[in-house]
């Protein structure tokens, strides 16, 4: 006897309610009409909840085929990012993101061996990388202490809520990424203005801890709580009461990573993991 699968990670009525709105028609001017959005995103859901293989997906949520497609096609278009930056924007509206501080932080992904053997397509015939080396990095595949592996570079607010991310291969230092990590993440507004991205400080672990970093946030007038490592011969004031609220990127990586397609990685491409980390983040925003 098949047991009917737990529906407990489905959407809630108060989340379809806040989502609804951003989904794009059910009855599209041109074409078919969509299945039911609200069925086909508990299945995504269910697979990100899971990590099980689309294959699995419960009937209850309709044909595999279809939930899947569904999260490819609307992936190319943007729809999901597009989820994530609305949703953002709905929180600035009503003010409920906090650019006091953020936090920065990184949290190596293992990778199933079902996510190598991505399609190595262009490669450059004039890198000194073989080609191997050069898909791993194209798909943010790498090799760390941890074994074959992703990185998430991830930015929070004040509050815990992701604002941004950035996906490498995961032996990949944190500090590397600091700066692309700050350029993006920009939250549009309602109102007139420009789109809202630089905090007022920025918190980090000694990870972060170098002259660079701390000349780029200067430059930007962003104050920032990070401790220098015990080879560094300047020092300064230090808040330490400020710096054990960094706890909060770690609690979201906890809340990110419950979704099992996030906590371990299946994807071949990086583009399909950063969609599931996308998805992931919309749904704590709602």
């Amino acid at each position: 006897m098949i047991l009917p699968p737990s529906r407990r990670g489905d959407l809630k009525d108060h989340q379809w309610k806040r989502l609804q709105p951003l989904l794009p028609p059910q009855k599209p001017d041109i074409g078919r009409p969509y299945q039911d959005h609200r069925r086909i995103i508990n299945g995504i859901l269910w697979i990100l909840r899971t990590g099980a293989p689309w294959r699995d997906l419960p009937e209850c949520y309709g044909p595999w085929q279809t939930v899947s497609g569904r999260f490819y096609r609307w992936r190319k278009k943007g729809i999901w990012q597009s989820i994530f930056q609305r949703l953002q924007q709905q929180a600035e509206d009503s003010g409920k993101i906090n650019w006091d501080i953020h936090f920065v932080d990184g949290s190596v992904i293992r990778a199933h061996q079902h996510a190598a053997g991505a399609r190595r397509g262009k490669l450059d015939s004039n890198s000194e990388l073989s080609a191997i080396e050069q898909v791993q990095q194209r798909e943010a595949l790498g090799w760390s202490k941890g074994g074959f592996s992703t990185k998430i570079h991830l930015r929070c607010d004040g509050n815990g809520l992701p604002i941004t991310f950035l996906v490498s291969v995961g032996q990949r230092n944190e500090a590397v990424l600091f700066e692309p990590l700050m350029e993006q993440g920009a939250v549009k507004r309602s109102a007139p203005g420009r789109p809202r991205i630089r905090p007022r400080r920025v918190s980090g672990d000694k990870g972060f801890s170098s002259g660079k970093i701390r000349l780029y946030l200067r430059r930007r007038g962003i104050r920032y709580t990070i401790p220098r490592r015990i080879n560094e011969h300047r020092g300064g004031k230090f808040d330490k009461a400020l710096y054990r609220k960094r706890n909060l990127v770690e609690r979201c990586f906890n809340r990110l990573k419950q979704y099992r397609r996030v906590a371990t990685r299946y994807e071949k491409k990086a583009e399909n993991y950063l969609t599931m980390l996308t998805i992931a983040s919309a749904i704590l925003w709602l």
